[in-house]
């Protein structure tokens, strides 16, 4: 790599920090909706004249969620010896984000020999590097039979209360379905991107065409299956709001099949080299036992700055990220050289946009000016590409967003974009409130509601236990650990809290919780160590990363584990091995 000019280096700083201060807004994480409030929460994919008798029993564990947060919780239970236990999802089967997620082109971004979770438990063998959406719901559905958790669901569910009785040590479940579920523990495992949100756009109803969330596509309409190709756009006129993750998906895919594509962008992704290619079966097969485990820690550690000997999965990630430049240099000069990297790293991203896109000012719009750390870079071999064709129109909002909507379509500087259908890819709430996630307000001991005990966030002991809440345990990497690959965190943390109620089963533990002393202890650990981060983020762009940048407590106490997810792992290791659940209260069976 040669070296960066230097002043190209404080040229492209200068443009961050413009870009940044564009797209900051007061309201934070408040200027997005949720699908319910415009009426778009509607699952396309269950029987809406579902119905089943309300059930009425105790439980010893109740599992919010059928994702693989979900799903490896209750396999891991089952390791523990633990076989009684309920799943409740609002979908209509497993799968979590890949059973709302099946719009057109949709697939995983991580290598999927690391992020298929159990391959060797079950002897599964991708077809692709990077798997599809239809493939791994599939899969999710293989994982249910396998392990008979479907004899454990409850499906088309939603909790409506929980409440904490603490004379009986239980917790007493009421759902939307009229089942009263008692049970001794609960995990929320309600998934890291399962609630979709909307863009605060004033008159978005007014819109009289059609719309919907990229989460509950609309194949009646756009004809076409996950699996198909669309074939009824040829006449209509489409735009997708959102250039993320999800977009840079889908906007090929309807470049192929719609008259007309406008692409409403507020901040542009970074796009690399995907380089989709099959599985190689007599590889696969040659690959020995524990091969799963390690390959997927040699990822993680190659993406965290973490620089094995190998780099197993070899992929454009680990090219981009195997230089941790958020890290807190020892001098002047590091701070100068991990600058350089970073630079350098984004400057890649920016001439691939100049090499592939045709037209030049489309070129200079769709170029990412941010850290690469700032938000989750993409991959793909098709997206930029799309920007050639004839029927693609990129509608850049100089960091606004659309803002304005009229029964024709959304207006950006005074220019209305009439269209047929309006589709949202405007991602998923990841930081907002764990109440909100839920859909409901759990109530601790003494009454206590957890959108009162956290009022200005989380509290939390590793991200898992919080105090008031016996028996209650979180999966999220809010105040826990963090992997670019989620599976993996997820399998970290589910082991874990596995582990915790196990732990209790046989030790004869009737509750467990944090204590406030705790949690403090734990923000504090927290907050020092992720000073370098935070740092780094003060130059970064609006996004789910940072809670929009917003400077509240709610987004201070979102603090996550820095550094790798190896070392959170390692830190919950040894909390368990030296036995003595430092930090929690513990009441013991009488």
């Amino acid at each position: 790599m040669t070296d960066p000019d230097p002043s190209s280096i404080e040229a492209a700083k200068a443009r961050y920090a413009a870009e940044r201060a564009k797209r900051l807004r007061d309201e934070g994480l408040a200027q997005y909706e949720t699908l319910s409030e415009h009426d778009l929460d509607r699952d396309p994919w269950a029987d809406p004249g579902f119905t089943r008798p309300a059930i009425i029993e105790d439980t010893d564990v109740v599992i919010l969620g059928g994702g693989f947060a979900g799903m490896l919780t209750a396999v891991n239970l089952q390791r523990q010896g633990i076989d009684d236990f309920r799943i409740i999802d609002k979908a209509a089967d497993f799968g979590g984000t890949w059973y709302w997620n099946r719009y057109p082109g949709c697939m995983c971004d991580v290598d999927a020999t690391i992020y298929l979770p159990l391959l060797e438990e079950t002897g599964y063998m991708p077809t692709e590097k990077y798997a599809s959406a239809p493939e791994i719901f599939g899969y999710c559905q293989l994982l249910g039979r396998h392990f008979g958790l479907y004899d454990h669901a409850l499906f088309q569910t939603e909790v409506e209360s929980l409440t904490w009785d603490d004379d009986a040590h239980r917790w007493e479940l009421v759902s939307t379905r009229g089942d009263r579920l008692r049970t001794r523990f609960f995990v929320s495992a309600g998934g890291l991107m399962h609630k979709a949100k909307l863009p605060g756009i004033e008159g978005i109803d007014r819109f009289a065409g059609t719309a919907f969330h990229t989460t509950r596509w609309d194949y009646e309409y756009t004809g076409g299956s996950p699996t198909e190709p669309m074939d009824r756009l040829s006449d209509k006129v489409v735009g997708i709001i959102g250039t993320g993750a999800t977009s840079v998906q889908v906007v090929p895919q309807l470049a192929r099949t719609a008259k007309e594509v406008y692409v409403f962008q507020r901040t542009p992704s970074a796009v690399g080299v995907r380089n989709q290619q099959p599985i190689d079966e007599e590889w696969f097969r040659s690959l020995p036992p524990g091969w799963q485990a390690e390959r997927t820690r040699n990822f993680t550690e190659v993406v965290t700055g973490g620089k094995p000997d190998r780099d197993l999965v070899a992929d454009s990630w680990g090219q981009a990220l195997r230089e941790d430049t958020q890290r807190e240099p020892a001098s002047e000069e590091e701070k100068a050289e991990l600058e350089a990297i970073d630079f350098e790293v984004m400057e890649g991203f920016r001439r691939r946009v100049d090499e592939i896109v045709e037209e030049p000012a489309t070129a200079e719009k769709l170029k990412p000016w941010y850290g690469k750390h700032c938000k989750r870079l993409c991959f793909h071999d098709e997206y930029l590409q799309a920007f050639n064709l004839p029927n693609v129109h990129l509608v850049d909002t100089d960091g606004q967003g659309v803002r304005e909507m009229s029964s024709e379509g959304p207006v950006v500087d005074g220019v209305t974009y009439p269209l047929d259908l309006l589709v949202f890819a405007s991602g998923f709430e990841i930081t907002t409130s764990l109440v909100s996630r839920l859909g409901f307000d759990p109530v601790g001991r003494g009454g206590v509601r957890l959108s009162e005990r956290w009022h200005d966030g989380t509290h939390s002991l590793h991200g898992i236990l919080t105090a008031d809440f016996p028996n209650f345990f979180v999966v999220s990497f809010i105040q826990a650990g963090f992997g670019l690959n989620f599976v993996h965190f997820l399998s970290e943390s589910t082991a874990h809290i596995a582990w915790l109620i196990g732990h209790c089963r046989s030790e004869g533990i009737a509750s467990i919780e944090a204590t406030p002393e705790a949690e403090d202890e734990w923000l504090q650990i927290l907050w020092k160590a992720s000073g370098p981060l935070a740092r780094y983020n003060t130059s970064c762009t609006p996004s789910y990363g940072n809670s929009e940048g917003a400077r509240t407590m709610l987004a201070a106490r979102s603090a996550v584990f820095p550094g790798s997810l190896m070392d959170y792992a390692e830190h919950l290791e040894c909390w368990r091995a030296d036995g003595s659940l430092e930090g929690t209260r513990v009441v013991r069976e009488a």
